[in-house]
């Protein structure tokens, strides 16, 4: 019927968007990786610092696959928990923020290379270094959380449109900043990777901080609370 094709078409651009945001979020903060992409962006060009962020995203892909397989065995207890666990999320991700605008990621800067390497060896470091960091593990289940991104009755079609999305999103954010440092070559400089992570950290605070009180909101109306997100 048209109306369950529209529900369907709503359902989709939902995660759709949601998958992005995660994305995004959790690679834009100018960590040791961020720190590598740019600097292998001014010392060897724009592509080996796209593929630097191809291989962190492949990284990160893999610890929300592992995200969403461990909270898929708590469907029930996440359902019935929605208000404290989108509440946490939130929280989290506020504390995420604020980490990250206090960091100074010029600390991650090393001496620039002479040699730029294969594409293939700049894509391995770079997920190498991603994957050794779980704590990013902490991060997803934050988001998902926040985002009501996982939720009973998902079909499997949606789950892999979700999880595209989130791939989409991380990959958008390293083309469109490894684009941004190359045309501005000249003038980004330790300063400019210093505030372009207090930039990042601002705006992380600024959705956390909507997120929490969206959730007290819905709280307080009464409302079903998956409706601000659906």
């Amino acid at each position: 019927c048209d109306i369950c094709d529209m529900n369907q078409i709503g359902t989709i651009l939902d995660i759709l968007i949601k998958g992005f945001a995660i994305g995004v979020i959790v690679s834009a903060p100018l960590g040791p990786v961020g720190v590598l992409c740019i600097q292998r962006t001014l010392n060897k060009g724009r592509w080996y610092g796209f593929v630097t962020g191809l291989g962190a995203s492949l990284s990160d892909i893999a610890y929300a696959l592992l995200t969403g397989y461990g909270m898929s065995f708590i469907f029930d207890y996440i359902d019935k928990n929605i208000f404290y666990l989108q509440l946490l999320g939130s929280i989290m991700l506020l504390v995420f923020g604020i980490y990250t605008f206090r960091s100074n990621p010029v600390k991650s800067i090393r001496p620039a290379s002479t040699n730029k390497g294969s594409y293939f060896h700049n894509f391995v470091t770079a997920f190498a270094v991603t994957l050794s960091n779980p704590l990013i593990i902490f991060l997803f289940i934050g988001l998902f959380a926040r985002f009501a991104f996982l939720q009973p009755g998902v079909l499997l079609f949606e789950t892999i449109t979700g999880y595209l999305a989130i791939a989409i999103g991380a990959l958008v954010w390293w083309f469109g900043i490894t684009y941004i440092v190359a045309k501005l070559k000249k003038w980004f400089n330790v300063r400019g990777i210093w505030l372009l992570n207090r930039i990042v950290g601002s705006v992380i605070i600024v959705l956390a901080i909507i997120g929490v009180l969206s959730v007290l909101l819905t709280s307080y109306l009464h409302l079903p609370l998956l409706q601000i997100y659906n």
